[in-house]
C-alpha cells in the first residue's frame, strides 16, 4: 500500500530543491560557530550567495 502524497509534499517536490552541506567539525569549526549563531541559516546562506552574484555583475 503506497502512502498518499500530501499537498505540501507535492508542492515541495515541484517547487523546491534541497542542497546539503557537509562541514567538518575538526577543521571548519569557524563555519559551524557562525552558522550556529544565526537564527535563519538558509536566509543567511542565500544572502551571501546573492551578494556574491551582485559582485559579479
Amino acid at each position: 500500500m503506497e502512502k498518499k502524497e500530501t499537498p505540501q509534499a507535492r508542492f515541495d517536490r515541484l517547487n523546491s530543491k534541497v542542497y546539503r552541506l557537509k562541514v567538518m567539525t575538526r577543521t571548519e569549526q569557524d563555519i559551524i560557530q557562525k552558522l550556529d549563531s544565526v537564527p535563519n541559516k538558509a536566509g543567511y546562506i542565500k544572502a551571501l550567495i546573492r551578494a556574491d552574484i551582485e559582485k559579479e555583475t
